[in-house]
Order: C-alpha cells, then structure tokens, then sequence
C-alpha cells in the first residue's frame, strides 16, 4: 500500500526489481528500500538539511527523492546501470513537477560506485547491500581519504546489511556502531530487517 502510495505522492515510478542478473559478481540486483522501512528509519534516524547523502546504487531514485521531500538536504544518487539511471532522470523531472520543489540540490551519477569522486560536503553514506564487500571496502577508503583532506562528521547507514560488511566495520578502527534500528514485526523473523548506523571516529 505504502509502495503505491508515495510513489504517487512524489510523483515518480520505483517500484519492481530487477529482472535477470548483472554480469559482475560484484554487483547485486537493484532492490528499492521499502517505503515503509525508510518511514521507519527516519522516525528514528534524523537528518538535516545542511547533510549531504550519498547513495550507493541508487536505482530508480527513491530513497533520493524521499529523503529531499522530508529534509530537503543535498542527495546525490550513484548508479552504474544506464537505464536505471535513466529513470531516475525521468524520476526527477516529475518529481520537480509534481511537488513544485527545486531539483537544485538533487543529483544523480552514472558511473561505478568505487569511481565516485567523495566531495568534501558528503558526510552520509547509505548501502542496501549494493556490492560485494570487496567493492564495499574500495568506497570505504575513498569516503576516508575524502575525510582526511577534509574533515567533517560522517555516518554510514546500511539496510539488510550483509555479514562481511558487518564483520569488516566491526574490526575496522575507524568506525563506531552509533545506532540499530530493528524494523518492527519484521525482525523478529528475518534479523536482516534493520539499520545499521556507524559513525567516523574522530
């Protein structure tokens, strides 16, 4: 229901995953976060509108859209598959269309998620398992090197988070669990269902 009823409201088309599978190993299927775990998400997990979201696969555009309708802060969307990152074009013309907000501060990117150049304004992360660990990593030291040169408060949120990104923040140095989000009704029994919230240290 709720699928239906926000892509209405933002005026865009995300729904439907996938079909068929990508060449790499490395890249998993496109899956858009459910509306109604993203709802939950930002009852618990606030943002401002001076942050700036990164968005690793973005697909279609709907977390983007969902968070710049609620916060109206600076989301960036990074996609390497062409006709998703088409629609998410498509996406953004009749969002701006429909609710009458700027597109000024909404931006989508065709490329590899390990090319992402991290600006120095980036400062949150978002992963629904897009990758495989190996690329994970890759991101992940480009968001610290970015850090270094420029720092800032950073945060990673990750859905449906995978074992090895887990074991691999857990043992990285850099990195504190700040906040789990465990998605009601849901969890209980699938313990993939929750957010992951971990923070640079600094």
């Amino acid at each position: 229901m709720k699928e239906l009823f926000f892509d209405k409201l933002l005026g865009i088309k995300t729904r439907g995953d996938q079909m068929g599978f990508n060449q790499s190993h490395h890249y998993h299927r496109y899956e858009p976060t459910p509306y109604a775990a993203l709802q939950y998400l930002f009852d618990h997990y606030e943002l401002k509108s001076s942050d700036r979201i990164i968005d690793f696969g973005c697909g279609k555009g709907r977390l983007n859209f969902f968070i710049h309708y609620l916060f109206n802060a600076t989301v960036v969307g990074i996609e390497m598959n062409e006709i998703f990152y088409q629609e998410a074009l498509k996406n953004l013309y009749q969002y701006v269309k429909k609710t009458k907000k700027s597109n000024g501060n909404i931006h989508f990117y065709c490329c590899l998620a390990e090319e992402y150049q991290i600006l120095p304004l980036d400062n949150r992360f978002y992963f629904f398992n897009p990758f495989s660990v190996q690329i994970f990593i890759r991101v992940i030291n480009n968001i610290l090197l970015s850090a270094e040169q420029s720092e800032r408060d950073i945060e990673l949120i990750l859905y449906y988070v995978a074992a090895d990104y887990i074991h691999y923040l857990e043992n990285h140095p850099a990195f504190e669990l700040k906040q789990e989000i465990k998605l009601p009704g849901q969890y209980e029994h699938n313990p993939n269902e929750r957010f992951l919230i971990y923070r640079l240290i600094r």
